[in-house]
């Protein structure tokens, strides 16, 4: 324990530093309360509406306290926001072990058998400021704090298993090449301009992170539906001090799905917000986001490698065919922040922040990070103590010898803060024989150079491998955003060293975007034999959960509102949610009783629905702005459905109903609804892409 306050010693109220009651509901002591609005001391104001004056037309006074105190804090509300990572939003949650780690980690979070750990998560865009839009093509990080007892614990991933670069130190060069042009501060949040392509086209270390973020993977439908991963690889260490590397995956429990382009750019110009609004919407809805946490384990051997695969290259993953994902524990994410930005902006990762029974490898890019993460929080938080922030603070005592500096929140007891010290009983001790931090022994050797090793210069093979294990819609979207991002760089020798990077991976591939380019594809290239993963693809076959989806239903006055409500309690009972979409808004005016009205079609575009179906009693209504709800649907190959005489209205729309993924019934019956569940399940009907790239 701290030394004990001295007799003749006081210190400040306690009160507003307690941790909050574990009633949710109870008041925060952290909160301000109070009847009356009062100055930062606590002074109550008579007023706040105007300045004092020397008359009520003279010129404000300089003795006006509350004018300067009230300006000055605005004047710095605001803090340095991230260089990466800017645009996020988080939310609270929990963490179940399932207990089977415990042959490989003595980490107490991951071993225990049903422990239940508290956790902060926060997904992000890397490159976009802070205003930018969720949806535009990016990595996205996947950063989860774990609030264990022993310590916190940061697994600061992304939602790809892979990165740009290979050693920490070409993060600046990375990331000074994806930002906007430092001339003209533009485009904002993209990748598609000359610097982006011209530095990856040249530093070909990068092909296999862009070509995942050229897939699907880089437009996530929903943070819900966004696979998480560790990026890099870590050592596991058991009670007995063996040890097993290993990688951390995200598994969403909704599956892996994905926009198509279009959407994902109607998105940032109808709803910028999009991501954020349905993680918060669909916390307080009570569809919470659910993730198993899984291990990729791998043998410690002293080369470090598995199936020929180098477990310290970052640009590398490991085929789960080859390696199983072991699922050892359940996130559930159900709570949102109360404020945003004392959690969601104040937040600070750090890979750095370890618990007994995972430790980090040799892997260069770590490295860079271990510095970084820590270094940037000093300007961007004010300093040193900003682990003493709420959002921040450790769920266990803490006693670290560590002293003052900018908003120190603890008020230290004693005189001795050092070791050795034998004035304030010695303490605080180390543990070393108990449960605290020791690394294992490794043997470091070799000569001081800057080079990597050789198995580093294959810089193609795994893109090969992941271009072919895609299923052909989804290579057709790969091509499309080659050919929309290359579309943008304004210098011909950028595209053309790219399309021969392409080369090194498909020929085909490269003949396609040459294609859309309109250049001639370089002569091709020896490409690597390699076999396909299926885990990487996101196109499913079988129907998965529909949490958190959204079906839009079309009606009127005149519709079928005793259908709507029928369906609606059955989406209700998996989860999901009905909206229904009317010319006007208020309510629709039935037999049975009103229904409320959730969009008009000015106030709705097509990215908001995961289906859209039109109620039976809805036939003659015509609107240019529901025909573009409907084709758009049908080109983002999204269920679309009616039933009655709902079908006239996607006729005049222009809709085929023989194509895949429409829903026609008489009645809101049970087959109906089941159809309606299995296609969402299903995220899209991509069949139907063929058939409209045909002109059906």
């Amino acid at each position: 324990m701290p030394p004990e306050r001295r007799r003749d010693q006081g210190a400040p109220d306690p009160v507003r530093s307690r941790p909050p009651s574990p009633d949710r509901t109870a008041p925060d002591p952290r909160a301000q309360g109070g009847e009356f609005l009062t100055t930062a001391q606590g002074l109550r104001l008579s007023d706040t509406d105007h300045s004092l004056k020397a008359g009520d037309r003279g010129p404000a006074l300089l003795e006006d306290f509350h004018l300067r105190e009230k300006i000055t804090h605005f004047d710095h509300e605001r803090i340095p926001e991230r260089v990466v990572h800017a645009r996020g939003a988080a939310a609270h949650g929990v963490f179940r072990a399932y207990g089977n780690a415990a042959p490989v980690t003595k980490a107490r979070f991951l071993a225990e058998k049903d422990l239940e750990t508290p956790v902060f998560v926060r997904f992000s865009t890397v490159l976009g400021s802070r205003g930018s839009a969720d949806t535009v093509r990016d990595v996205r990080g996947f950063a989860v704090k774990f609030y264990t007892p022993e310590g916190n614990f940061d697994l600061v991933g992304n939602n790809a298993p892979i990165f740009f670069i290979q050693d920490g130190v070409k993060f600046p060069d990375l990331i000074h090449a994806g930002k906007p042009h430092p001339d003209r501060e533009i485009p904002q949040a993209q990748t598609a301009h000359d610097t982006f392509w011209d530095f990856v086209s040249l530093h070909t270390e990068a092909t296999m992170q862009v070509i995942w973020v050229m897939s699907g993977r880089g437009i996530p439908r929903s943070y819900r539906t966004m696979e998480g991963f560790g990026i890099h690889t870590f050592r596991l260490v058991d009670a007995e001090g063996r040890t097993t590397l290993a990688k951390f995956h995200w598994k969403p429990l909704a599956g892996v799905h994905s926009m198509v382009w279009e959407e994902a750019q109607l998105a940032q110009g109808a709803d910028p917000d999009f991501h954020r609004r349905d993680m918060a919407e669909s916390i307080e809805a009570g569809a919470f986001f659910e993730y198993e946490l899984g291990l990729q384990l791998l043998p410690d051997r002293p080369d470090e490698t598995f199936e020929g695969i180098d477990l310290l290259d970052p640009t590398k993953l490991v085929p789960e065919e080859l390696a199983p994902v072991q699922r050892v524990g359940r996130l559930t994410l159900d709570r949102n922040p109360t404020n945003f930005f004392a959690e969601t902006e104040q937040v600070a990762f750090h890979v750095g922040n370890l618990v007994p029974g995972i430790q980090v490898t040799n892997d260069p890019l770590i490295a860079g990070r271990l510095f970084s993460y820590l270094d940037t929080q000093l300007t961007r938080l004010g300093g040193p103590n900003f682990p003493q922030l709420p959002v921040n603070s450790p769920h266990v005592p803490v006693n670290d010898n560590l002293r003052d500096g900018m908003h120190q929140m603890f008020v230290h007891t004693g005189i001795a803060p050092y070791q050795p010290n034998s004035l304030d009983g010695g303490g605080p001790r180390t543990d070393p024989d108990g449960s605290g931090y020791v690394t294992v022994p490794t043997e470091v050797n070799g000569p001081k150079v800057r080079q990597n090793p050789a198995s580093f210069g294959d810089h193609y093979s795994h893109a090969t491998m992941f271009w072919r294990s895609m299923t052909p819609v989804e290579q057709d979207h790969i091509v499309e955003a080659y050919t929309f991002e290359l579309g943008k760089c304004h210098e011909p020798a950028i595209r053309e060293r790219q399309l021969a990077v392409l080369a090194r991976i498909d020929g085909d591939l490269c003949a396609r975007v040459a294609a859309g380019l309109g250049l001639p594809a370089p002569d091709a290239a020896p490409t690597a034999e390699v076999t396909p993963s299926p885990a990487l693809s996101q196109v499913v076959s079988t129907p998965g959960p529909i949490d958190g989806r959204v079906v839009g239903v079309v009606a009127t006055d005149q519709a079928d509102l005793a259908g709507i409500d029928a369906l609606r309690t059955a989406l209700a009972a998996e989860k999901a949610v009905l909206r229904v979409v009317a010319p006007v808004g208020g309510e629709l005016r039935g037999t049975r009783g009103d229904l409320p009205v959730d969009r008009t079609l000015l106030t709705t575009r097509s990215i908001e629905y995961d289906a859209v179906l039109v109620a039976a009693g809805t036939a003659g209504l015509t609107d240019p702005r529901l025909t573009v709800l409907l084709q758009e649907a049908l080109r983002h190959c999204k269920p679309i459905g009616a039933w009655g005489d709902g079908a006239r209205v996607l006729a005049d729309a222009g809709i085929d109903a023989a194509l895949p993924g429409m829903l026609l019934a008489e009645g809101v019956t049970d087959a109906f609804t089941a159809d309606l569940i299995a296609a969402l399940g299903l995220h899209r009907a991509w069949d139907r892409a063929a058939m409209l790239r045909a002109g059906r």
